[in-house]
């Protein structure tokens, strides 16, 4: 279950490999000059929430955007492992092609983690980060992000873009789902 709180998500920023659409999962990729820039955008509107406590993934290219948004906001940065984004074994570094619904259904590339084992694994180091003094900013990935949106029952046609904040509200008795919006 989700811990029920407000909470900021920030995937990470762009990569050459996203603009080359292939899968990153846990190859430590650093964010281009474009990611730089788009952590330099979400950080002027994170500037105006009231973040406590930034959480963010150890892959480089999150700790890299977490790092440039807390020029911001000068909060304290927790890393959790959990937040990593999925290991998908021997497809990192190809490119995307449609393998997630087969992954989702049961298969596993050699070397990667099975879809119901990355889900408990990221709902964890979601909670775990959700623990910490809040309004908390977890800056992670897009398939960590996918733990939020089944858990919080949140359905979405395509991958939260990079560096675009979103503010999520827990369900209150006269509003009983999750509610995501934008931060602009």
């Amino acid at each position: 279950m989700l811990r029920p709180c407000r909470f900021y998500y920030l995937r990470h920023g762009e990569t050459d490999w996203n603009r080359e659409r292939r899968f990153q999962g846990q190859t430590d990729i650093p964010l281009n000059a474009q990611g730089r820039a788009q952590a330099r955008a979400a950080a002027a509107l994170l500037a105006r929430c009231a973040v406590a406590t930034i959480c963010v993934s150890p892959l480089r290219r999150a700790r890299e955007t977490a790092l440039i948004i807390n020029e911001a906001l000068r909060r304290p940065i927790i890393v959790i492992d959990d937040l990593k984004e999925v290991a998908f074994g021997a497809a990192e570094g190809t490119r995307m092609r449609n393998l997630l619904p087969e992954w989702r259904a049961g298969w596993v590339p050699d070397g990667a983690e099975s879809y119901p084992g990355f889900i408990a694994r990221a709902l964890r180091g979601i909670n775990a980060a959700l623990a910490q003094e809040g309004p908390v900013l977890i800056v992670s990935h897009g398939g960590t992000y996918w733990a939020v949106e089944q858990h919080a029952r949140l359905a979405r046609e395509h991958a939260i873009p990079n560096c675009a904040p979103l503010r999520h509200e827990p369900p209150t008795p006269d509003h009983p789902s999750w509610r995501v919006d934008p931060v602009e």
